[in-house]
């Protein structure tokens, strides 16, 4: 019998090196990343895109979103606000980047908390979202093991939804990202803890919803959907952390972050990304 583990379980090599290789991979390819998202956090979410390296594109009208997405590098469908025409784009747009081998990003906020998103979220999970990204409460609820925290917020700890994550992982075939003081990363069998960053980002309308946008470009430019959440959460952290030292309340604080991610270099990112 072959005692090595199955290629599933074998960590995969993420390091501050890796993730330090796949920034400068986004500021090379400047991948296009289309975007589905609430009408809260579309204008912080694109300049967060462009701070990175990416390119923001918000394209969720029907019969429109489908023909983008099979263009687009990465997909982003964010549940913040689902209208029902939005809604209808975000299918379009789910169902063309599966079909394209596109590696999507389903961010379903306040899943679990309210019905209508809660169960449109488990329709887009059959679609295979490449990356599901959210919040203790909202991965739990879309694991079918929690009831959601309060609105947006969670009232679940990371720890608390690392089971609901595995499980979710390996029904989706892809990744699952918890947000929180520790960001939790898993693809099914490996798992990765992000450690690091700022509070304040809970202080600024559109903190978590942009951080999935960028996932969406970091998968796009790595073409590992693993690898490339892991370096856009570390990437997240470290900027967090030097715009908190530079600012002093969250006006100042959501200007600096911007600052941060468009000065932040591989080379720092290699330095201070703290991954275990």
């Amino acid at each position: 019998m072959d005692s090595r583990a199955p290629s599933h379980l074998v960590p995969p090599p993420v390091s501050p090196a890796l993730a330090a290789e796949n920034l400068a991979r986004v500021r090379a390819t400047a991948p296009l990343v289309q975007c589905l998202t609430n009408t809260v956090v579309a204008n912080f979410t694109a300049n967060v895109l462009l701070a990175a390296g990416a390119s923001p594109a918000m394209v969720d009208v029907p019969g429109e979103a489908g023909g983008f997405a099979r263009i687009a590098s990465g997909v982003l469908v964010n549940l913040g606000t689902p209208h029902r025409g939005q809604r209808e784009g975000m299918v379009e747009a789910a169902r063309a980047a599966h079909e394209a081998g596109t590696a999507w990003v389903l961010d379903p906020v306040a899943v679990g908390a309210l019905r209508l998103r809660t169960d449109f979220a488990r329709l887009l999970v059959e679609l295979r979202p490449g990356v599901v990204r959210g919040n203790a409460s909202e991965v739990m609820a879309l694991a079918g093991c929690g009831a959601g925290g309060r609105g947006v917020d969670a009232t679940d700890g990371v720890e608390a939804a690392g089971e609901a994550a595995t499980a979710l992982a390996r029904r989706t075939g892809g990744v699952v990202a918890v947000s929180g003081a520790v960001d939790l990363i898993t693809d099914g069998g490996s798992v990765v803890r992000v450690h690091g960053g700022s509070a304040a980002l809970t202080r600024v309308t559109g903190g978590g919803c942009a951080l999935g946008a960028l996932v969406a470009a970091f998968c796009a430019a790595s073409r590992d959907p693993f690898a490339g959440t892991v370096a856009a959460h570390a990437l997240y952290a470290v900027a967090s952390e030097t715009a908190e030292a530079a600012s002093s309340g969250p006006g100042s604080f959501a200007v600096a972050f911007l600052d941060a991610l468009s000065g932040t270099t591989p080379e720092e990112l290699a330095e201070r990304a703290v991954l275990r």
